[in-house]
């Protein structure tokens, strides 16, 4: 006897009864209920889904959005797969840029092939048998889901031709005839490659750090915000970037900071339409005099100054630089529970000796020039000041744009997150030096682990979302500021940010930031398992994976950690960081057959991509193989896909015993 059958006969429907009639609206009758179910554990039986992990974005657009393209070259494998004997290598390459970036090289296509319409014939012919391949894991209602608006139809038609009756080969020939002849190949040709895009992830994770550094993180945003599926661990940078939209103004301080030090004020300026001339204005007249060498641009992507504008870019960066030591310094003291007096330096000036004061020793300061620093009090801002915070506070609350990510972030991220038995978080566990899970008291109760994420994202939460100017608010927007460069916050991981240090000294003993224990103990197998035991997870099926901190390949790091328990995924798509790690970064791919980590070289254009059919050149390493497929019934949406077919059950024998009323459709 199955499951239903004895739910029909002994089962006490009386508790469940305002819920299946809920339930009814949406599944009428018997019919609609048997066809979910049949549907749901149909589903069940499908490979799982790819997963893509992707971290440390930190605004390099063009290699995000390529490696979201061939999605860390899984669409390559599929082309080398499906006809690495039957078409050569060029070939491939070819298919494969066409599939990443269709618009573009269909134009170059078009000034060189000289018969295009057979040029047509073929391509549509390979797209739509790749097309097959990759959809094929998904169910033909999902498939139908993500077709294109307007050649839905016919892409149905051809991806499940071998379901008519009519000879298949004849039948895909003329369709694919008639969309060449009537001037419609182009448009084909792009509905199949982003559907083949689309396909090729079920889900993205994007572990931390989507912003600051390189030139595009709001084309980051603009571009995950059309994904169709994915989740945010949320990074230090970008808390940062959130506190600044909620209207902290030592994070708005921070973000001005990062933009004019990477030359990246145009993301300020153009992206956001954040006007920062009060600040400019101010700079030339406080700086005027001052060369501001030290504050002057990192240029890493290319010199977009000549050295006149870089010196204008220098004493924004020096202004917006000594507001934010000032802004800082007030916060701290507004909150002793934090525990970050150590920050507090520039009352440890000796402005008559050009020194600074710390720890019974004096170092002689590189830049002696703070005009705006009142020595008697030196955390306040002056008249000035105070007008450039609240105007730019006033331009970061009324960009439209800016608001829009933020409300993404907050939509779509946490501080971390439980997948498919994964576990991701951009920085780290709180530890402390023995490896025991670090207790702090930065929200009021002594709490660690689990329990301080939790609330330290709910008060993240309440910075931006609790009603302007209650306490609550206010409490949360000045935590989201702790969340960036706090010692025990969870996305930063370091005893403290030696900003000061950096910019006025050149003792590098004072420019030493110490990692949080965690990332000495994560070696530790042991260290893994009970940070897993912690979040409610299976050791033996598990894994943490981590961004925040570059593997630094050159110097002999790797990025599994703990016998393949923990994966840390920065590897370095930030140029910045890329002389010093070797490579151009990490992602992860776990589908269903296994884990595979893919370490990738630099990328050099989007406009070498298509021109010269240049791919990003990737590494791949299989870092577990499952002995048998893993399949939807095995994943969380299996579990929820589960729960969906017992209620849908429990509707049925409902219905069948007449305790619940079937509905009809009107004739």
């Amino acid at each position: 006897m199955n499951n239903l059958s004895i739910m029909q006969d002994n089962y006490d429907f009386s508790n469940d009864l305002k819920y299946l009639k809920l339930l009814r609206h949406r599944y009428r009758n018997i019919r609609e209920a048997s066809e979910e179910i049949i549907n749901l554990q149909a589903v069940l039986n499908l490979p799982k889904g790819t997963e893509h992990f992707v971290s440390d974005i930190h605004g390099e657009y063009e290699s995000f959005t390529h490696i979201m393209k061939n999605a860390s070259g899984v669409i390559k494998s599929k082309i080398d797969g499906l006809f690495g004997n039957t078409i050569c290598e060029s070939e491939r390459k070819s298919l494969a840029t066409l599939v990443y970036y269709p618009n573009e090289k269909l134009r170059i296509v078009k000034s060189q092939c000289e018969d295009l319409d057979e040029w047509y014939n073929i391509t549509l012919h390979r797209l739509v048998e790749l097309c097959r391949v990759i959809g094929s894991k998904y169910t033909r209602s999902k498939v139908r889901k993500a077709l294109p608006e307007g050649f839905d139809y016919i892409i149905d038609e051809l991806l499940h031709a071998e379901n008519i009756e009519v000879d298949k080969e004849k039948y895909y020939s003329e369709i694919i005839k008639t969309i060449i002849r009537i001037d419609r190949a182009d448009e084909f040709i792009i509905a199949l490659s982003n559907l083949i895009q689309r396909l090729a992830v079920d889900h993205l994770h994007i572990i931390g750090d989507i912003f600051d550094r390189g030139p595009g993180a709001a084309i980051v945003m603009d571009y995950i915000m059309k994904h169709h599926s994915l989740d945010i661990q949320w990074g230090n940078h970008d808390i940062t970037w959130m506190g600044a939209a909620a209207g902290s103004a030592a994070c708005m301080a921070n973000v001005l900071r990062i933009s004019a030090r990477y030359d990246n004020i145009d993301t300020i300026e153009d992206a956001y339409g954040i006007n920062i001339r009060p600040l400019t204005v101010f700079a030339m007249e406080v700086y005027d005099n001052d060369d501001c060498e030290k504050f002057l641009p990192k240029t890493v992507h290319t010199t977009k100054y000549s050295k006149s504008d870089a010196y204008i870019v220098a004493k924004i960066h020096k202004a917006i630089t000594v507001i934010q030591f000032k802004l800082e310094g007030q916060l701290i003291m507004r909150h002793p529970e934090y525990k970050m007096d150590d920050r507090l330096l520039l009352d440890k000036i000796d402005f008559e000796k050009g020194v600074l004061n710390l720890n019974g020793k004096e170092y002689k300061l590189v830049d002696r020039n703070l005009p705006t620093v009142d020595p008697k009090n030196p955390y306040e801002l002056t008249a000035q000041e105070q007008e450039v915070v609240e105007r730019l506070r006033g331009a970061f609350a009324h960009s439209e744009k800016l608001q829009a990510h933020i409300k993404f972030l907050y939509s779509k991220g946490s501080i971390y997150n439980k997948y498919n038995s994964n576990l991701m978080f951009h920085g780290c566990i709180p530890m402390t030096k023995d490896g025991e899970f670090a207790e702090t008291d930065v929200l009021g109760p002594k709490l660690k682990g689990k329990k301080f994420l939790d609330l330290a994202e709910q008060t993240a939460r309440s910075g931006y979302f609790a009603k302007k100017g209650s306490e609550e608010r206010e409490r949360g927007n000045d935590f989201l500021w702790y969340l960036s460069f706090g010692p025990l916050s969870p996305l930063f991981g370091k005893n403290k940010m030696a900003t000061f240090e950096r910019y006025f000294t050149d003792d590098k003993e004072l420019h030493k930031e110490v990692k949080n224990p965690y990332y000495k103990h994560i070696d530790n197998e042991e260290t893994c398992i009970k940070i897993m035991l912690e979040f409610g997870l299976d050791p033996r099926q598990s894994h943490i994976i981590n961004g925040h901190v570059p593997v630094k390949i050159k110097k002999g790091e790797s990025p599994i950690k703990a016998n393949g328990k923990l994966f840390v995924i920065d590897g370095g798509l930030s140029k910045a960081y890329q002389p010093e790690t070797g490579i151009a970064g990490y992602t992860l791919i776990y589908n269903s057959h296994g884990l595979i980590l893919a370490s990738h070289e630099p990328f050099e254009s989007r406009s070498k991509a298509i021109k010269e059919e240049l791919d990003i050149h990737s590494t791949k390493t299989v870092l577990e193989k499952v002995s048998e497929r893993k399949m939807v019934a095995d994943t969380d949406i299996g579990k929820d896909i589960q729960e969906q077919i017992s209620d849908l059950e429990m509707l049925l024998a409902a219905f069948r015993k007449g305790i619940v009323k079937e509905t009809h459709k009107p004739q």
